[in-house]
């Protein structure tokens, strides 16, 4: 198979990048420490994000964005936003108690957890330009649909099998004690972090 060194390539490109410190591996931890449900959703919601930007990339929406300029500086700028207000967020949360475990409670949890992860994750454009350089440096210029179709899901797998491995790790009981009795300095210390990578965020160029 004349694109299997290109694929393996891919993966193991794409897991260095998964594994890299940022705002998605940041909101993970931070959030499988509170709960596995919560830490699995963040991860469902950031690899939502990442399929966008994925099948965009591969479309050809980095030259599309490069067109219009403007709008990557809007989507930066709205994703330095988000993390500045969850790391605010975390700061002001830092002394409350565990929310009810009522299930209207849970769905909300859910369905909030899942949300956090996508807009932290789709409001970073850095990520389209990540694997539209990939696709540029490993294939060529109109790959088999095959070979789109299987780095899709290379790509997606390995993202999905990291940030699971991360929530079962950070979930872990002597994890989520450990959190509970430094909760308020956690909450201080992660919210900062947020915000710090927010700054950043905004601030690139």
């Amino acid at each position: 198979m004349a694109y299997l060194p290109s694929l393996l390539t891919l993966v193991g490109v794409t897991l260095v990048g998964a594994m890299s410190p940022g705002p998605d591996f940041a909101t993970t931890v931070y959030y499988s420490t509170r709960s596995r449900r919560e830490g699995i959703f963040v991860a469902l919601g950031i690899t939502s994000a990442l399929s966008v930007w994925i099948i965009g990339s591969m479309a050809g929406l980095a030259v599309v964005l490069a067109q219009v300029s403007w709008l990557i500086h809007i989507i930066r700028l709205l994703g330095a936003l988000y993390l500045i207000y969850l790391g605010v967020r975390a700061i002001l949360h830092a002394h409350h108690a565990a929310p009810s475990s009522s299930v209207a409670a849970i769905t909300a949890s859910r369905l909030a957890a899942w949300r956090v992860g996508f807009l932290s994750n789709i409001g970073n454009p850095k990520v389209l330009a990540f694997f539209s350089s990939i696709f540029v440096v490993l294939f060529p210029v109109h790959p088999p649909f095959w070979v789109e179709a299987a780095s899709v899901a290379l790509m997606l797998g390995v993202n999905i099998v990291w940030y699971s491995l991360v929530v079962c790790v950070f979930s872990l009981k002597p994890v989520t004690r450990l959190y509970q009795k430094g909760k308020r300095w956690i909450g201080y210390l992660t919210g900062a972090l947020f915000v710090a990578l927010g700054v950043r965020l905004a601030l690139e160029r």
